[in-house]
């Protein structure tokens, strides 16, 4: 069976759009005899990320070596029980001289023979849609900033159209400003294939604070997003990095770069010892997109305004995981009429859904 590879002087780049053109979970690079030198996950991307490795880097440094393997002489029970065994969705199969030979993952198998080992997906989704968005005004004259329009489909649906085809089936949107807007736009959900309930806040709280609404605790990881973020990310990919990591809260971070337009001094005391032109430096920063662990929500008092990075700060205070989740797909918000622009600008160009 013939299957894409990647080259060994392939880069990350190249690793990231294998694993989006083909659907595998994998992206498998061998040598030019075509015995495997190594794989790489979405994991194993974004923690190159994480790293300081660019996407033009070589895919050779950031791919697993020595991964697990299953051989083509057995049979695909066999493959099935290592995968379970080893908490793996996908593997390479290769023969008897380490020769790849394809992936094979969990949903090759019937539902009867798979286990899925990466958890049941997200309990629920809460949208934080309650906010003025007075820096967009007259636009948000007369509706939630959510509720602009992005190619003629207001950015809120995207956003429900995005989770529900990647399963999730309850998701809670908490309204405040114009909400009666959100409310007679998505009633109940089923024209989306979902459930919406909406978090009525009684005054703006925060883009944390209407966690506190919940009816009632959630029963697994909760997918938490501020409502004026348009993004590519694939929320089970989030749902995957969270699981693997153990984390208590996983925070989506998009890189932004910033220019300096001067010449800096490095100094030592009052003595220069170089100067840099026009510098830049990138941060990750926080993309306004979260995984948490149910008992993340205890962190959220009742009846007050607090932010998410309020609740992350708290976490992080007690000891508790928080990892850090690198965006390199499509990603913007709309908090400003420049961002706004972009947005429109970009929309003519980016395959957004």
């Amino acid at each position: 069976m013939s299957e894409p590879i990647l080259a060994p002087d392939a880069t990350v780049r190249d690793a990231v759009q294998m694993i989006e053109q083909t659907r595998r979970l994998i992206a498998v690079i061998v040598d030019v005899d075509g015995r495997l030198l190594g794989i790489l996950s979405d994991g194993d991307i974004r923690r190159a990320l994480l790293a300081g490795l660019g996407l033009q880097s070589a895919a050779a440094t950031a791919m697993t070596r020595n991964p697990i393997v299953v051989s083509s002489a057995a049979a695909p029970e066999e493959w099935l029980a290592l995968m379970i065994e080893r908490g793996v969705n996908a593997v390479p199969v290769v023969d008897a001289e380490g020769r790849f030979v394809h992936v094979v993952q969990t949903f090759d198998f019937t539902d009867a023979q798979r286990v899925w080992t990466g958890g049941q997906g997200f309990a629920a989704a809460v949208i934080m849609a309650g906010g003025e968005g007075r820096r967009l005004l007259p636009v948000t004259l007369d509706r939630p900033k959510p509720m602009i329009d992005i190619g003629g489909v207001p950015l809120l649906e995207r956003q429900v159209r995005a989770m529900a085809r990647g399963g999730l089936k309850r998701i809670f949107i908490a309204t405040n400003y114009l909400g009666h807007v959100i409310e007679d736009h998505f009633g109940a959900g089923s024209e989306w294939g979902v459930e919406i309930t909406y978090l009525r806040e009684p005054r703006q709280l925060g883009t944390a604070g209407a966690l506190s609404l919940l009816p009632q605790a959630p029963a697994g990881p909760l997918l938490v997003i501020n409502g004026d973020v348009l993004t590519t990310v694939d929320f089970g990919k989030l749902l995957q990095f969270h699981n693997e990591t153990r984390a208590f809260i996983t925070v989506a971070a998009t890189m932004h770069r910033v220019a300096i337009p001067f010449g800096v001094l490095r100094l030592d005391g009052d003595r220069a010892i170089s100067i840099e032109e026009k510098p830049s430096e990138s941060y990750l920063c926080n993309a306004g997109i979260y995984a948490l662990d149910p008992q993340a929500v205890n962190l959220v008092p009742s009846d007050r305004r607090i932010d998410m990075t309020d609740v992350v700060g708290d976490a992080i205070a007690l000891g508790r995981r928080v990892s850090v989740f690198p965006i390199h797909e499509y990603w913007a918000d709309i908090g400003s009429p420049g961002d706004l622009k972009q947005v429109l600008q970009d929309f003519t160009t980016v395959p957004l859904t």
